[in-house]
């Protein structure tokens, strides 16, 4: 099972995308940041999605502070390919940031991808 918490200004819409997605073995949960951060630490969650206006900061800044930047990834404005999702999976990155004008185009992609991880 792989559980994938959301948050941010999006989190609601990302929520809805991942399960419209009907991905098996995928729980998605609309979360806070600081419960997010205390449920990844802990081992209770896989990922988080995080979403604000511009993908940048705001997006994943008390995660950044509290899972350290090794474990967290910003794609701003970006939409990335499947290689770079899965170059950023290899590296250890469980924190995602974009923005939320982008939650149709990246939410897809990245959700498949942590699902097919831990399949």
């Amino acid at each position: 099972m792989t559980k994938i918490l959301t948050g941010g200004v999006g989190k609601s819409e990302v929520a809805s995308a991942v399960t419209g997605l009907g991905l098996p073995g995928v729980e998605i949960v609309v979360s806070s940041d600081m419960d997010a951060a205390v449920q990844l630490r802990a081992g209770r969650a896989d990922y988080f999605l995080g979403t604000c206006h511009t993908g940048a900061g705001a997006s994943l800044g008390v995660l950044v502070g509290l899972m350290g930047a090794a474990a967290c990834h910003t794609f701003g404005r970006s939409v990335p390919s499947g290689a770079q999702i899965e170059a950023l999976l290899d590296e250890g990155k469980k924190v995602f940031g974009f923005a939320v004008d982008q939650i149709d185009a990246i939410t897809p992609a990245l959700a498949r991808a942590l699902a097919a991880r831990t399949a």
